[in-house]
């Protein structure tokens, strides 16, 4: 059997749709629990920023009254470890948005913690911990998932009208905190 030099090379390939089709299918029946991680992320971003805002007030409180004498150094400490939490919140924010494999471990950390802020804290906490290390999860943070989400960019989250409920609840909430905090400072 003689080999034509000509003769166009045969191989087997694979069928791109079933391949796309297959991860398609992976990421619609997770793409619900990542909306629900990286909305973790959104609260971490949250505790970032109060916790940035706590942390400049002691700057604040430390550099414009000189009669705290002595608690400068105090109000100083303080401040920076309210930053430096800030910095570690918005990292776990980063991790929880991008959905990486590594936030796993300090997210269990901290919200193993949280279970103790009986009885919200609890609620959230636990879970965070579901999201984390339940069945879906796993799937989720899991380091090969990553390709799944670059292969499907074209799969995205459809809200429903409870979302939009539950959105517009938290904004809500949200506000009144904002206006609950802000009138006892304008009625002085």
């Amino acid at each position: 059997m003689e080999v034509n030099p000509y003769q166009p090379p045969s191989a087997v390939v694979a069928d791109p749709v079933v391949g796309d089709a297959g991860l398609i299918a992976l990421r619609e029946q997770h793409i619900r629990h990542e909306v629900q991680l990286k909305s973790v992320g959104a609260l971490y971003f949250l505790g970032a920023v109060l916790l940035a805002v706590a942390a400049l007030g002691m700057f604040g409180l430390m550099l414009g009254d000189a009669s705290h004498g002595g608690d400068a150094g105090k109000l100083a400490i303080v401040g920076a470890v309210y930053l430096a939490f800030a910095a570690a919140a918005l990292t776990m924010a980063i991790g929880f948005r991008r959905l990486r494999p590594w936030v796993r471990i300090p997210g269990g950390i901290l919200s193993g913690l949280g279970l103790l802020a009986i009885p919200v804290g609890t609620l959230i906490h636990g879970w965070i911990l579901y999201l984390m290390f339940g069945k879906q999860g796993r799937v989720v943070l899991a380091p090969e998932y990553q390709a799944v989400i670059d292969a499907t960019p074209q799969v995205r989250y459809r809200r429903t009208l409870g979302d939009w409920i539950a959105l517009g609840l938290v904004v809500a909430l949200l506000l009144l905190l904002v206006l609950a905090i802000a009138l006892p400072a304008f009625s002085r």
